[in-house]
């Protein structure tokens, strides 16, 4: 008996719509996510780019439309699937999303100690090894209140990896770092990348980081996606829309509403 093909791609955003009350925030989005690439989401602030991301790890039920990952609608299976594709996942929020009262080891191990039954032993081998990816084994015993915000998020990459997901999603990951800081972040994205693979999905509103790391970009817009294809092509394009946001240019469609 033959095993089924796999997905042509890791994730997929079917016509999703989302609202809360009468704000209409996702407006029939869809977009395909290329596997073992690095995609980049833009979009003016407000737009749906973190509602996308709690989309795609099932902590948000679209309105209508579909949210597919590995194949699988995600609210067509039952919560205990759900809870089994989250472990493919790994993501870094904006602020690290830390644990306040634990050093920065506990926070990485976290995961493993969940949803394993690795032994302390293996644990240590595993954590240890994310913390000198990410230049933190010096700072295992610190905690995030006595580390700086740049450390924070490389603590948070760490975690992010910890249980080798397939999926890693980066939500606003330069939010908050002055620009030598995020160039440090984005040069630590494309070192894991290369490493590890895998289908990488970065949400940010910062171009110089999507012109860093994006293999792909797409740029959303009021709740839709308005343009997708690879990076260079993105800023290269002529299109009005996406020449002005990838620009920085205040004359264009984009006003400030």
């Amino acid at each position: 008996m033959t095993s089924p093909a796999p997905p042509a791609h890791t994730m997929e955003v079917r016509g999703v719509h989302k609202a809360f009350g009468d704000f209409k925030v996702l407006q029939g989005m869809t977009l395909n996510f290329a596997n073992d690439a690095i995609t980049t989401v833009l979009g003016p602030s407000g737009t749906g780019k973190s509602v996308l991301i709690k989309h795609l790890v099932g902590l948000l039920e679209p309105d209508a439309g579909e949210i597919l990952v590995f194949g699988k609608d995600m609210w067509r299976i039952s919560e205990k699937e759900r809870y089994e594709l989250r472990k493919r996942f790994g993501v870094l929020f904006q602020d690290g999303a830390l644990f306040g009262s634990m050093n920065i080891y506990d926070n990485v191990a976290f995961p493993l100690r969940k949803h394993t039954s690795m032994s302390e032993a293996e644990i240590e081998e595993i954590v240890m090894t994310r913390l000198m990816e990410v230049g933190l084994e010096a700072a295992l015993t610190k905690y995030p209140s006595e580390v700086s915000g740049g450390m924070r998020k490389r603590a948070g990459f760490a975690r992010a990896l910890v249980m080798s997901p397939e999926i890693v999603l980066f939500d606003e990951p330069d939010s908050g770092l002055d620009p030598v800081r995020t160039s440090l972040l984005c040069d630590l994205i494309l070192e894991m990348h290369a490493r590890h693979k895998g289908t990488y999905l970065v949400v940010t509103h910062d171009i110089r980081s999507a012109r860093k790391v994006s293999d792909y970009v797409g740029l959303i817009w009021k709740g839709k996606v308005v343009h997708y294809g690879e990076a260079e092509e993105a800023f290269a394009s002529q299109d009005p829309f996406v020449k002005q946001f990838l620009a920085g240019e205040s004359a264009g469609p984009l006003g400030m509403d």
